[in-house]
């Protein structure tokens, strides 16, 4: 249990922030530049974190408070997910609710912290957060139920295990649907193309952004770190259902960590290939991944 607590801190707390290094490099060899390097993130949170913070005399304790519970409750719930074949280090029937809402608490204390500004822009970013998560929200249910299904528990530590039965039989093609739908929300809640972009400057168009415009300093890092820490979380819910079964805890671990790094560098790869999508269009994504969850489970069901 000590190293499977050991492991997960190294990984949720030293390798998140690569995730993101890499999805840029991926992003700049595709379009023949030469790129920041990989540890960029590395040296911007340092950088963040020696900078003095600039706060407005409007906003009170909710704006400080948003920034922590970002990076909290990431690392609470990195503890409810097996990382690879190392256990979760916490673990319980219904454990699943808990991760879920969860992150619906970070969202929750990001979302007051943008309106703690008191600024219509900020608000309406915080508008359409909240909007287009009550559209992803279904989908992580749903999938979580097909696992759930499938594993007969209710607790992360067994529905997240690599698949036994073969793609061509309902169980393998729900799972892989719940995969792609797994995958399309990676990119939802952490702000990637095609539903957002990190880097954009188009300001009637930013979507996580734009909530975070007044943060500065070691609040600001923590930002971004956190988003580093959830980018990571959403990459072990597919590198969990992804990784082979060698029986070799090394081989299994080495297999895990492999497929985050796939993982990401798949991230450039669909942000090179892609455009943004018409603010519009976002929602009708999404209900369509929620539709094709459904189906998945009805294809389970049947």
């Amino acid at each position: 249990m000590f190293g499977s607590l050991i492991f997960h801190l190294l990984v949720i707390l030293g390798l998140s922030p690569l995730l993101a290094g890499i999805i840029a490099r991926v992003k700049a060899k595709v379009g023949g530049r030469q790129g920041q390097p990989l540890l960029q993130l590395y040296w911007d949170l340092a950088k963040l974190f020696r900078k003095r913070l600039v706060i407005s005399s409007t906003t009170t304790w909710l704006f400080r408070a948003g920034p922590v519970v970002g990076v909290a409750v990431p690392l609470l719930a990195s503890l409810l997910l097996p990382f690879g074949p190392l256990a979760a280090p916490l673990s319980f029937s219904g454990d699943l609710i808990l991760f879920i809402y969860l992150l619906g608490l970070a969202r929750f204390f990001t979302v007051l912290a943008a309106l703690d500004t008191g600024s219509s822009f900020e608000g309406m970013g915080a508008a359409r957060e909240a909007t287009f998560a009550i559209l992803v929200e279904p989908t992580i249910f749903v999938v979580f139920i097909i696992l759930a299904r499938l594993a007969g528990d209710f607790s992360l530590n067994e529905m997240f295990v690599p698949v036994k039965a073969g793609f061509h039989s309902p169980a393998g093609i729900a799972v892989s649907l719940a995969i792609l739908c797994l995958f399309i929300v990676l990119l939802a809640e952490n702000c990637r193309i095609p539903f957002d972009d990190p880097n954009t400057h188009l300001e009637l168009t930013m979507i996580h952004e734009v909530m975070i415009l007044d943060h500065s300093g070691p609040d600001l890092g923590l930002i971004l770190y956190g988003a580093a820490m959830k980018l990571m979380l959403s990459a072990v819910l597919i590198a969990d259902l992804l990784r082979p079964a060698t029986g070799s805890p090394l081989l299994d671990t080495l297999a895990f960590l492999v497929i985050l790094l796939l993982l990401a560098m798949v991230v450039g790869l669909v942000e090179s290939a892609m455009a943004r999508l018409r603010m519009i269009r976002v929602p009708q994504l999404l209900i369509g991944t929620t539709l094709l969850s459904f189906f998945a489970l009805i294809l389970l069901l049947r």
